[in-house]
C-alpha cells in the first residue's frame, strides 16, 4: 500500500508559520527551513524575556523608591528595613507608584516607617 501523506495539513502548517514570519529580513520570511529556525529562536527569546521583564520592573521600582527616599534623607536599604520592622504591608510596585505620582503620601509612609 502506498504511503499516505497529508499535503493539506503540512501545507497549512507551513503557510501559518510563514505568515508569522512576515516582515523578517531576506530569506527568513519566505524560505521554510530558515523561517522555521528564525521563528523558533524568536519564541525562545520571547519566553526568556517574559521572565526577565519581571526583574527589570523590580529594578525600576527600586530605583524610583531609592531616588524618592534620598530626597527624604534616607537610603532605600534603610527605608525597606524600617518598613519591614514597622510591619507596613506595602509592595515595591505600589511604593514606587506613590513615590512618582503621590509624593505627599510617600512622605507619610516614610515618616510612619521612621516612627515619627
Amino acid at each position: 500500500m502506498p504511503r499516505s501523506v497529508n499535503h493539506v495539513a503540512s501545507r497549512e502548517r507551513r503557510r501559518k508559520l510563514l505568515k508569522e514570519t512576515r516582515g523578517y529580513f531576506g530569506r527568513r520570511k519566505n524560505v521554510w527551513t530558515v523561517a522555521k529556525n528564525t521563528w523558533e529562536k524568536g519564541q525562545t527569546y520571547a519566553y526568556r524575556d517574559r521572565k526577565k521583564k519581571k526583574g527589570l520592573f523590580r529594578a525600576l521600582w527600586i530605583q524610583r523608591i531609592n531616588a524618592a527616599a534620598r530626597l527624604e534623607g534616607i537610603s532605600y536599604s534603610k527605608l525597606m528595613g524600617l518598613i519591614a520592622k514597622e510591619n507596613i504591608e506595602i509592595n515595591r510596585k505600589v511604593l514606587a507608584d506613590l513615590a512618582v505620582n503621590h509624593p505627599e503620601t510617600f512622605k507619610a509612609v516614610v515618616k510612619k516607617a521612621m516612627g515619627a
